[in-house]
């Protein structure tokens, strides 16, 4: 999580960053046509279908940026969101087998389970505040030490038990999926790519507009289609990005599911 505190713009709210972009899109789109507007007398036909060619690659690329950035966000949504499914099934498995651990381990770990699961609910809805994210996490990670050790304890008190065997390997997957998931947490689009896709947009609706001057005319109705359409599908890669706020988030119903069906297990 310290990974991103230190870039800027993963700090700034997706509202700011779309209201801002919106800004100066349309700055760039009028510019760009006061200077096409002016040099629309001394551009010559082959000037003008060269200064196409520009723009349409120009426009190219932004769409290459958009779909790039897009398909690295989405995928980090969707690893985020497969992660809470692989979490759950992990962590009901492992109270499962717990089931069949001697007494007193059976009910202290089934207990510490259920502890670990409001800890992960916690820690999922604590969005980018970074103090509830921290106490979350060394919550979730001392409920790990305190099952590793009951572990520990089962093992040494019958180590050939294929049982015990079985609950250890499940909570060993409990605890590599922790670390996956503070992965997930930090694994996010680079923030230079970002930064160029927002030059892009901005150098591509100034060129639109210079286009727009040559031609002698403003078309208010299309810079404004065009620039709420790039402005919000950027508000949406942005939005991907950070599952843990702003309107898309990760499901988390699977976990509230285990959560409910292990407070209804056996204690």
């Amino acid at each position: 999580m310290g990974a991103v505190s230190g870039e800027l713009l993963f700090n700034v709210k997706e509202w700011i960053i779309f209201v801002i972009l919106l800004g100066l899109i349309l700055l760039a789109t009028e510019v760009g046509f006061q200077i096409g507007y002016r040099m629309r007398s001394t551009i010559d036909d082959p000037l003008r279908s060269e200064y196409n060619t520009i723009q349409g690659a120009v426009l190219g690329l932004l769409a290459l940026l958009l779909g790039f950035t897009f398909a690295m966000s989405i995928s980090r949504y969707e690893s985020g969101k497969y992660l809470v499914i692989d979490e759950s099934n992990a962590i009901g498995t492992t109270f499962l087998r717990a089931q069949f651990l001697p007494d007193p381990y059976r009910n202290e770990v089934s207990n510490l389970l259920r502890r670990y699961v409001d800890t992960l609910l916690r820690f999922y809805g604590s969005g980018i505040d970074p103090e509830k994210l921290h106490e979350a996490n060394d919550e979730a990670e001392r409920i790990q030490n305190e099952l590793w050790s009951r572990a520990v304890a089962v093992g040494e008190r019958d180590p050939r038990a294929v049982t015990t065997g079985l609950f250890i390997q499940s909570l060993n997957e409990v605890i590599d999926l922790h670390a996956k998931r503070l992965w997930v947490k930090e694994n996010h689009v680079p923030e230079i790519i970002f930064i160029l896709l927002y030059g892009a947009a901005i150098v591509s609706m100034g060129l639109v507009g210079s286009g727009w001057g040559l031609g002698g005319r403003r078309n208010l109705m299309s810079t404004v289609a065009a620039t709420l359409l790039i402005a919000s599908v950027i508000l949406v890669i942005v939005d991907l990005d950070r599952p843990g706020r702003g309107l898309i988030k990760v499901n988390q119903q699977s976990l509230i599911r285990l959560r409910d069906s292990l407070n209804r297990g056996v204690r």
